[in-house]
C-alpha cells in the first residue's frame, strides 16, 4: 500500500486526527505513505480542525495545526489505493459517488482492528472532550495495526 484517504463527514474532527495519527505511526515505524484526509461535505472546506481536536491531538504530541479541510474529489478514487471511512453513512455516501473506473478499495477504519468492538469511528462533534480522546484511542489502535501489517508484509 502507498497510499491512503481518511474520511469523515465535515473533515475537522476524525479524518485529520486519524492521518496525523497514522503519519505519527507509519514515521515512527520507518514507513512512508502518501495520506491525506477528506470530508464526504464542504461544510467546513479549508477550515482548521475542531479547536477541541487539536488540543486532545496535542496532549498526545500530535500537531494538527497544518491540516485544512477539503471535500472528498472523484479524482481521489484513482489518487489513492485505499480510503478509510470514519462510519457507515459516509461509506454509502462514498459508494454512491464511487466512477466506474475508481481503483481505490474503500473500507470503514474500524475493519483494521475487527476485534476492536466497534465498527464505526464515531463524531465527537456535537458531545464532551472525552469523545474526542476515544476518538484518538481507537485511532491510534488502528494505526498500529496497519504499521504491523505493513512490517510484517513481504518485501519484494
Amino acid at each position: 500500500m502507498e497510499s491512503i484517504l481518511f474520511v469523515c463527514l465535515g473533515n475537522i474532527c476524525r479524518s485529520p486526527t486519524a492521518r496525523v495519527v497514522f503519519d505519527h505511526r507509519l514515521q515512527q515505524a520507518g514507513l512512508e505513505l502518501l495520506t491525506d484526509s477528506a470530508g464526504t461535505t464542504g461544510y467546513h472546506v479549508g477550515a482548521p480542525p475542531d479547536a477541541r481536536a487539536v488540543q486532545a491531538a496535542r496532549s498526545r504530541g500530535l500537531d494538527l495545526s497544518g491540516e485544512r479541510a477539503r471535500q472528498v474529489a472523484v479524482e481521489d478514487f484513482t489518487r489513492f489505493e485505499q480510503i478509510y471511512v470514519m462510519d457507515r453513512s459516509n461509506l454509502r455516501v462514498l459508494q454512491d459517488m464511487r466512477p466506474a473506473h475508481a481503483t481505490a478499495r474503500v473500507d470503514l477504519l474500524m475493519s483494521l482492528v475487527p476485534d476492536y468492538g466497534l465498527e464505526e469511528v464515531p463524531d465527537p462533534y456535537y458531545g464532551a472532550d472525552d469523545g474526542f480522546r476515544q476518538v484518538l484511542d481507537m485511532l491510534e489502535t488502528a494505526a498500529d495495526r496497519l504499521v504491523e501489517s505493513l512490517v510484517a508484509r513481504p518485501q519484494p
